[in-house]
């Protein structure tokens, strides 16, 4: 795909699957591979301003303030200026052809929105709402009266998955419960685990340990909130969650990563990707020889929290994972991905993997300073804003 790129103050690009027009619009491309794998990054084509009752807006700016979440087949834009809404594009809207935005009109005032595969989950200052949105057919399955008003401003500053009291889960039930002694100020699903920060900066996890994803030293799973004892001295800021891994990042900036390493999603030497380097058909003996003049050191679980070393000089200021792929920026302004390419989720123009955390060029080639990062499960998107314009 060839596509002038017509680069504004404040903008947004994806780059990776594109199965449903998530991305963009798949007439756009020459042939049907080509369009579900975008492998570089593209301008999102956004509408900005208020909608009216036929979900039509009337406004164009990228100066507007606009989030980006993902699932694996649908975007949700998030547009939280003046008449907030959230509009969707991708499997299950109205108008899955990446062009053009679905309204959705129960969302008008919202203040945050979290999608996944399940449903939409839509939070107001006094309510939760979680609206299931297939192709045609809408409806409310479940909903949350906030009755205490919120005073404090703490409730407002809480961000989706989590709501005053627990949290919102991808599956039913979906509101789940959460100790009010741990004081939750950032929490993140994975496909079977949740990772919780505390206000001190302490780092939970339970749920599924299959692929050291918990953080515990172990492959057991936990039902209950635990520290991760790893971290305990080294408070955090934020954490993310992936497939069948986790990330956290230091107050000072450090990046710490465990889990599943099979595609080098971790940033370590991955014996999955070097099976895959090799592509060829060894015997036993010749396995065997590889082995033992081998002096690789290759993982493919990591059950304790490792220190990724991406730029040197740098710190690590947002960092979130896919299924099987991680990107984080840096304090300088630029995206680093590593971690399974398949679907051109890394955006290195390519399909490649890679168990090195890998400098993005696109965005310091065209004089962008990258402001945030999200990852759907095989795809990322990126806000980014020109140098001369960030706050560095």
């Amino acid at each position: 795909m060839s596509q002038q790129q017509d680069i504004g103050l404040l903008n947004w690009f994806g780059f990776g699957f594109n199965g449903f027009g998530q991305i963009c619009s798949r007439s756009e491309f020459k042939t049907d591979s080509e369009s579900i794998k975008v492998t570089s990054p593209l301008l999102l084509k956004l509408c900005y301003g208020a909608v009216n009752q036929k979900g039509e807006s009337n406004l164009t700016s990228a100066e507007r303030s606009v989030n980006i979440g993902a699932s694996w087949s649908r975007r949700a834009t998030i547009h939280l200026n003046g008449d907030s809404y959230v509009c969707l594009s991708g499997f299950g809207s109205n108008s899955a052809d990446g062009d053009r935005c679905d309204h959705v009109l129960e969302s008008r005032g919202c203040t945050d929105a979290l999608i996944n595969e399940s449903c939409l989950t839509l939070s107001f200052v006094d309510k939760i709402e979680g609206w299931c949105h297939q192709q045609h057919k809408k409806a409310l399955v479940w909903k949350m009266d906030l009755h205490t008003p919120d005073t404090t401003g703490i409730v407002h500053s809480l961000r989706l998955p989590l709501v005053p009291g627990g949290y919102i889960a991808s599956k039913p039930p979906f509101f789940r419960p959460l100790p009010p002694d741990l004081q939750a100020v950032h929490l993140a699903l994975g496909t079977e685990h949740v990772i919780l920060l505390s206000a001190c900066g302490t780092v939970y996890t339970w749920g599924s340990g299959s692929h050291g994803q918990l953080g515990h030293g172990s492959l057991v799973d936990g039902k209950e909130p635990r520290a991760v004892e790893a971290l305990w001295g080294v408070p955090m800021s934020t954490v993310a969650a992936g497939g069948w891994h986790s990330a956290c990042i230091s107050a000072g900036g450090d990046l710490y990563i465990w889990g599943w390493n099979e595609s080098g999603q971790l940033g370590l030497p991955s014996k999955g990707l070097k099976e895959e380097r090799l592509n060829v058909k060894r015997t036993e003996q010749t396995r065997q020889d590889e082995g033992e003049s081998s002096k690789d050191v290759l993982i493919s679980v990591q059950a304790f929290p490792a220190l990724i070393d991406i730029a040197r000089e740098t710190e690590i200021t947002k960092v979130s994972c896919g299924s099987r792929h991680t990107a984080a920026i840096s304090s300088t302004g630029n995206l680093y991905t590593w971690g399974w390419g398949n679907y051109g989720q890394l955006g290195h123009g390519s399909e490649c993997s890679s168990d090195e955390p890998m400098l993005v060029a696109y965005f310091s080639s065209h004089g962008l300073w990258v402001q945030d990062v999200v990852c759907g499960l095989w795809n990322t998107f990126v806000r980014a804003v020109q140098r001369k314009n960030s706050p560095s």
